[in-house]
C-alpha cells in the first residue's frame, strides 16, 4: 500500500497535485475512477509512494460527493498520510468532502491551505485570491471568504493567521497542538508563499495530532511522504510530433489558443460534435494527422471563442441532451483515433472532464508522473496502461498557465526547442 493517498475532485488537480510529490523524487501514480463505484477494492498503487486518485466529484451534488470520498477511504486501511485535495478557487463540494474525509479518517484535525502561490493563489487574512484578486471578482463564482465558507461545516473551525505561519513550523506546531482535543475540528491557513506552505506542513507533523491534509497543488508540495523509496519513471516518447487536446473553456484558455499558430490548430464543429460525438472525432483525427506531419505539432480545440460554445448549447438545447459530455467524447475519440495512427511524441489534455474522456477512449485508468513539469501546475506523466502506455502526457487545468502556455506545451512534448 502507498504511503500517501491524494483524493482529487478532478484529473488535473490529482494530476498536479501529485506532482507535488513526484517532483521531490516520489513515485506517484495518478488513477481515475468514478464516483460511489461498487469496487470492494482500491484501484492499484502499482510500485508507488503516493496514490492520487481523481474521484470525479466536482460537479455532483453535495451528498453524492460526500458519499463518493467516504465510501473510497472505508474501501481498505488508511494510509499514513491523507490529502484530500480541493480547487485552487474552491470550486464543487469543499466542505462536504472534507467533512466526509474527517469522519472517514479518524483525523483530529483538518489543516486547511489551499495556497499555490506558484499559480497566483493565496491566502490572507483568511480570504483566497487568484493574482491578487478576491475569487468573486475573478470571475470563478465562488467567495473568497474561507472561514465563511467552512461556517457550513458540521465540525469547529478555526484560523491560522499569516503572523503565527512566519513564526515558523515549531509556532505552528504549537497552536494546532491546542486545537481538536474536544472532537475533530477544522483549521483555515493563511500563506502567499511556497516558505508558508512548508511551515505549515511541517507544524502539523510535529503537533501530536491526527492531521487531514486539505490543500491544492501547492501544499502537497511540503507534505512529507513517509518511507518514500521509490523513484518517478522516466517518459519513453514514440513518435516525434505533439498532440494537444484542449477542451477547457475558461477565459485563460481561450486567450492561449489565441496565441497557437493558426496551421497548428484544428477546430472541432461544434454543431456537428453534439450531433454525432463519434463522426466528429473520427473527421477531426483525420485533420490532425496532416497538420501534425507538416508542422510537427497540432491543437484540437473544442471551442475557440464564446461564440462556439454559445452555438453547441444552443444545438444541444434543440435536441434537448448536453453539450459538455458530447464536445468531450468527440475530443475523446480524435484523442484515440489519433494516438492509434500516428503515436504521438506526447498528448497534452487540457481541462479535467476532457482528460478523462480522452484516457477512456485511449482504454487508460493510470499516469505515472515523471517529476518533471512545464511550469507549476503543469506535470508531466506516463500513461500507465491501455494501447497507448508508456506516451508522456501533460495536464492543464483550464485557468493555469499564461498566454503562451498551450504553445510551451507542445514544444516541451516535441523535445525540439525550449519553452519559452
Amino acid at each position: 500500500m502507498s504511503s500517501v493517498l491524494v483524493l482529487a475532485d478532478d484529473f488535473t488537480g490529482a494530476m498536479d497535485t501529485g506532482h507535488g510529490f513526484a517532483a521531490r523524487g516520489c513515485a506517484v501514480r495518478v488513477v481515475v475512477t468514478e464516483p460511489n463505484a461498487d469496487d470492494t477494492d482500491r484501484p492499484s498503487s502499482g510500485e508507488s509512494d503516493v496514490l492520487a486518485v481523481d474521484l470525479d466529484t466536482r460537479d455532483l451534488e453535495p451528498t453524492a460527493a460526500s458519499t463518493a470520498v467516504a465510501s473510497f477511504l472505508e474501501r481498505g486501511p488508511v494510509p499514513e498520510v491523507v490529502y484530500k485535495k480541493i480547487d485552487s478557487t474552491l470550486r464543487g463540494n469543499v466542505v462536504r468532502e472534507v467533512d466526509a474525509a474527517l469522519e472517514a479518517t479518524g483525523a483530529e484535525l483538518a489543516v486547511v491551505a489551499p495556497a499555490f502561490p506558484g499559480t497566483g493563489r493565496v491566502t490572507v487574512n483568511g480570504r483566497h485570491l487568484v493574482d491578487g484578486r478576491p475569487l468573486e471578482d475573478a470571475g470563478y463564482g465562488t467567495d473568497s471568504d474561507l472561514p465563511a465558507l467552512f461556517e457550513s461545516s458540521e465540525y469547529d473551525v478555526a484560523t491560522l493567521s499569516l503572523e503565527r505561519v512566519l513564526e515558523g513550523a515549531d509556532a505552528v506546531a504549537a497552536a494546532l497542538a491546542n486545537r481538536g482535543r474536544d472532537g475533530p475540528e477544522i483549521v483555515v491557513c493563511d500563506a502567499v508563499h511556497d516558505r508558508h506552505l512548508e511551515a505549515i506542513a511541517a507544524g502539523a507533523r510535529r503537533c501530536d495530532r491526527e492531521v487531514l491534509y486539505v490543500g491544492s497543488g501547492g501544499l502537497a508540495s511540503a507534505v512529507s511522504v513517509p518511507d518514500a523509496s521509490r523513484s518517478p519513471p522516466e517518459a519513453t516518447p514514440e513518435g516525434e510530433s505533439a498532440l494537444g487536446i484542449v477542451g477547457s473553456v475558461n477565459e485563460r484558455t481561450l486567450e492561449q489558443l489565441e496565441a497557437v499558430p493558426d496551421d497548428w490548430l484544428v477546430e472541432l464543429d461544434p454543431a456537428t460534435a453534439v450531433a454525432n460525438p463519434s463522426e466528429a472525432g473520427r473527421d477531426a483525427a483525420a485533420e490532425l494527422e496532416s497538420v501534425r506531419r507538416a508542422h510537427g505539432r497540432a491543437v484540437l480545440a473544442g471551442a475557440t471563442t464564446r461564440g462556439d460554445v454559445d452555438r453547441a448549447s444552443e444545438v444541444a438545447a434543440e435536441r434537448g441532451v448536453d453539450a459538455g459530455p458530447r464536445i468531450a467524447r468527440a475530443l475523446g475519440v480524435a484523442t484515440a483515433e489519433a494516438t492509434e495512427t500516428d503515436p504521438p511524441a506526447g498528448l497534452l489534455l487540457t481541462g479535467g472532464a476532457i482528460a478523462r474522456a480522452a484516457l477512456e477512449e485511449l482504454s487508460a485508468s493510470a499516469i505515472d508522473l515523471t517529476g518533471e513539469a512545464v511550469v507549476d501546475g503543469i506535470p508531466e506523466g506516463v500513461i500507465g496502461d491501455g494501447p497507448a502506455a508508456g506516451t508522456p502526457i501533460v495536464t492543464k487545468a483550464g485557468g493555469f498557465g499564461d498566454r503562451r502556455s498551450i504553445v510551451n506545451c507542445l514544444s516541451f512534448l516535441a523535445s525540439s526547442d525550449e519553452p519559452e
